[in-house]
């Protein structure tokens, strides 16, 4: 039953209002209790005549709130709710269609909460709820057939659902909903069905398709976001800065879009911006820094402080080729070509050292590794069969840098294919027949030069180069030139690759060149122009395996071993789905990126008929009501104790005091029913709030225990147990005080003040904003320890393999900056910290102790990361009578005293740092103090 946006679950108990009227002429017609006075003057009651007396009726007042009090309990049992949406069309199933493709990351809780409501309805109908996602999960090669729900098992398959980063199939769940049909045809007929839209347009006729399919087996509505994302594509390299395409879906207002620069660990190390123009639907940011910090960035991604663009293809990776180039040198003698202040190599090895790696040595060795760039000296000699190498080199895309020197002077281009012109035999000499009278400066570069820009010194003369033979195309060709007009370097570019000439030599002896910044900025210029790196014949046909992947929203994560590499002929054009997700391909060093962005067509709305995608708003009016009903019985039986005498004068106040508090207790219950729905569908974020004086010295007076509240009610509550248990433990057998354990939450507070962070990881519930990922990446480089649980040990130790709690720690894990991990040694610290140990059980045993690798530590040495898997909490757990919540297996009571003591272990590690392991220095510091 519906009264406009209100319905009624329940509509028949509104039946019960009719008896409100009966109600108020029995509460009218008896009369309140007799009021009784104590008072022994008897004798002024003598003599008074009796008379018949009427007696009193409760006030008007007062049966208005009891009849009130009725009439809210029954509205409340009919169950009103607002906008609980409206029936469905069709007398058959429910089917709710998900696209949950990158395009859906932005608009995902809105989806989910829409989907929510769907589900209720159907609840409430008694329909069974049918799922069907349209983009496969990872590794996925083929849908799986709807399955019929029941309402708890459709909401915990939606809360399984994520974005995936890569487009809806639109097409293959198309052949899955046919194949369904034909094998359910009872079913697969007159259903209700909701398509939650991502609202982006696939290529072809796959959305017309997709939606006739639809309609053969029922009523179909479609639901749509009205907002698209926008796509990011993938960095343009130019010699003196990086271009980043954007483009969106809507125009008709001008636009401003800031732009992050991450570093590999995730660090933001710069910004940039970009404009869209009123009418533009795509526009580039221009991106100018130094070679040195460009090649510590790892990824380019759209600002989004609103949440609007917080997936896959709002991100760019970039991949070794665009920070520092592996760079060679080709040289047979290697000691005189370094020689100090006179080496043809001295000076290029200054310039290029602090940013780039070298690698010296002859041309055949050389050529058989990935290298962007060559730089060939003089005085170095090729054979014929190298110069035909480094030709294949160059086209491929390599750059051949080559220095002047008295060899090139005197055999000019004689029989030599490397240079990008001709050369005169002979040099031009200071006071020689091709001469001028004194040392020439250099002149301002072209706009085409890849060192238009760069200031240029002018203490830098040039006493000596070789010169060019004049042709046409020598104007294009030369990217220097001298006050004269002469050529001071020239350029051509050779298939995929350049050659490249500095007409001067490698050292000061020609000119003054080698010994300026303009030196190093030009070898710089030079190497950002390089193409990349030209794989060796062995590495080319070599497949790259992934080693991290994105998520829908766009973060970085390991990858399953069980995905296919790609080979790198085959990664620039390779489509992203779910066997090759968008992500970083091949060894640590000569990484490939696979972007989303790449192989996305335009951003187009979808062009069928659709409603906009919005919260619902569904309001549960039930609470709220039986909230007003008990409000008004406390008022009431305050008002009746008032009228009836039974309240002194001087008690009244008192009484009042507590009939509010009661109010007050019940109110603060009561929004403990409050819808939330609304937050959750509208998208908003918590505003973090900085702690205020008095929370940082209540934080700091003891040292506390803290643990991360998850949202999961079961894990907190034993997570808090398990940290009191290892309090009280840490108490009675320690000189440590400590106080009681904290819940954080991560999105909100700081972690600063607690030495030790226990995490459970838990499957569900648990999202990181950017300030929990920067909260936590500073607690870990400030010396804090976490010790993360996944809890699975009795998954995986039965089957092996990874385990739900480990997936889930991957997929938290990928923002922050967590160590390498190695597993825990004998000899480690927290084998002897306190306890000396073996092992580390908690409520299950066999889990394997991972911990920072001593390598990487800082802050005395000690680890800021521990992961196991054994449910250390419920081992350590206790209720409140001081006995132990949960059973541990295999080993009992003393297996539980191990993870006690693993616990003592844990904090007094985290506390004392290493001193234990210092101990054993202190026989040789006394030996010494003896001598």
């Amino acid at each position: 039953m519906a009264l406009g946006n209100l319905s009624f679950l329940v509509p028949w108990m509104l039946a019960v209002l009719a008896a409100l009227p009966v109600l108020w002429w029995l509460l009218r017609l008896t009369p309140p209790s007799p009021k009784r006075i104590r008072f022994p003057a008897i004798r002024l009651l003598f003599g008074l005549r009796p008379r018949e007396e009427t007696p009193h009726r409760t006030p008007w007042w007062l049966i208005l709130l009891r009849v009130c009090v009725a009439g809210f309990i029954i509205l409340a049992l009919a169950h009103p709710v607002w906008n609980a949406g409206r029936d469905f069309a069709r007398g058959g199933q429910v089917l709710i269609v998900i696209d949950n493709g990158w395009a859906a990351a932005p608009h995902w809780p809105t989806m989910m909460n829409a989907a929510g409501d769907i589900v209720d309805r159907a609840d409430r109908e008694g329909r069974t709820i049918y799922l069907l996602p349209t983009a496969l999960v990872l590794g996925q090669n083929a849908f799986s057939p709807p399955n019929g729900l029941a309402p708890a098992q459709a909401k915990s398959a939606l809360a399984g659902l994520a974005p995936q980063a890569w487009p809806a199939d639109r097409a293959l769940a198309t052949q899955a909903l046919i194949a369904w049909r034909a094998a359910n045809p009872e079913i697969a007929r007159d259903l209700n069905i909701t398509w939650l839209s991502d609202g982006v347009a696939l290529p072809g006729a796959q959305d017309a398709d997709f939606a006739a399919a639809l309609g053969t087996i029922g009523h179909l509505e479609i639901v749509a976001p009205r907002e698209l994302p926008m796509v990011l594509r993938p960095a343009e390299i130019g010699a003196a800065e990086m271009s980043v395409r954007l483009e969106r879906a809507m125009v008709g207002a001008a636009q401003e879009v800031a732009l992050r620069l991450r570093d590999q660990e995730g660090r933001v190390i710069g910004t940039a911006g970009a404009s869209f123009a009123a009418t533009a639907n795509a526009t580039e940011a221009k991106i100018a820094l130094p070679l040195e910090l460009r090649g510590r960035i790892g990824a380019i991604a759209i600002d989004d402080a609103l949440g609007d663009n917080t997936h896959a293809a709002a991100l760019t990776l970039l991949d070794d080729s665009v920070g520092s180039r592996p760079v060679g040198v080709i040289t047979d003698n290697p000691a005189a070509a370094r020689q100090p202040l006179l080496g043809e190599l001295y000076y290029v090895e200054r310039a290029l050292q602090p940013a780039n790696e070298l690698r010296v040595g002859n041309a055949e060795t050389l050529l058989g590794q990935s290298l962007a760039v060559m730089i060939l000296p003089d005085s170095t000699a090729l054979s014929e069969a190298d110069r035909a190498a480094l030709e294949r080199w160059v086209a491929g895309g390599g750059m051949l840098i080559r220095f002047a020197g008295q060899r090139l002077a005197v055999n000019g281009n004689d029989g030599d294919s490397l240079l990008p012109v001709h050369l005169r035999q002979g040099d031009r000499v200071l006071g020689g027949a091709l001469s001028w009278s004194e040392p020439t400066s250099l002149a301002p570069f072209p706009a085409n030069s890849p060192f238009a820009g760069l200031a240029i010194p002018p203490e830098v003369k040039v006493n000596r180069q070789v010169l060019a033979e004049p042709d046409i195309e020598l104007g294009s060709r030369t990217w220097a030139r001298l006050g004269d007009g002469t050529p001071l370097v020239t350029g051509a570019k050779t298939g995929d690759g350049y050659k490249v000439l500095f007409h001067v030599s490698a050292n000061a002896e020609w000119s003054d060149l080698a010994l300026s910044g303009l030196f190093v900025e030009m070898l710089e210029r030079l190497l950002q122009l390089a193409a990349g790196m030209p794989q060796a014949a062995a590495e080319e046909t070599t497949p790259l395996p992934p080693s991290q992947i994105l998520d829908g929203y766009g973060r970085l994560g390991p990858a399953p071993s069980s995905l296919t590499p790609l080979p790198p002929a085959t990664l620039r054009d390779q489509a992203v789905g779910p066997q090759h997700p968008p992500g970083l391909y091949g060894p640590a060093k000569g990484r490939r990126a696979l972007n989303l962005g790449a192989g996305l067509p335009p951003v187009t709305p979808l062009a069928l008929d659709s409603a906009p995608l919005s919260a619902s708003g569904a309001i549960d009016w039930k609470p709220w009501l039986l909230l007003l009903a008990g409000l008004l019985l406390i008022v009431d039986g305050i008002v009746s104790l008032l009228l009836r005498g039974l309240v002194g004068r001087r008690r009244q106040g008192a009484a009042l005091g507590t009939g509010a508090a009661l109010a007050l207790l019940l109110l603060l219950g009561g929004t403990a029913f409050q819808p939330r729905a609304a937050e959750a569908q509208s998208g908003t974020r918590n505003i973090v709030q900085p702690m205020t004086d008095e929370e940082i010295i209540a934080a700091t007076e003891t040292t506390r225990l803290a643990y991360v509240r998850t949202g999961v009610p079961t894990v907190d509550a034993t997570s808090r147990a398990g940290l009191i248990g290892l309090t009280t433990i840490l108490i009675e057998r320690t000189s440590t005080d400590v106080g009681e354990p904290v819940g954080i939450d991560l999105n909100v507070d700081t972690l600063d003040f607690y030495p030790v962070l226990y995490w459970p990881i838990a499957g569900t519930g648990q999202t990181l904003n950017e300030h929990a990922v920067a909260g936590i990446n500073r607690y870990i480089a400030g010396g804090g320890l976490i010790l993360f649980d996944t809890a699975d040990q009795n998954i995986t130790g039965i089957g092996g393999g990874m385990g739900p709690g480990v997936m889930r720690l991957q997929e938290l894990a990928g923002g922050l900056d967590i160590p390498p991990l190695v597993p825990v040694g004998g000899d480690h610290v927290l084998t002897r910290a306190f306890y000396l140990l073996k092992d580390f059980p908690g409520r299950w045993v066999g889990g394997t102790l991972w911990v920072e690798t001593p390598q990487t530590r800082v802050n005395d040495g000690v680890a800021s990361v521990i992961v196991g898997s054994n449910d250390f909490a419920a081992a350590w757990a206790i209720d409140d009578y001081g006995q132990p919540m949960f059973p541990v297996t295999p080993g009992g009571e003393r297996q539980r005293e191990i993870a006690y003591r693993f616990g003592v272990n844990l904090v007094m590690y985290a506390l004392t740092g290493n001193y234990k392991s210092d101990q054993v220095h202190v026989p040789a510091i006394l030996e010494r103090l003896g001598q």
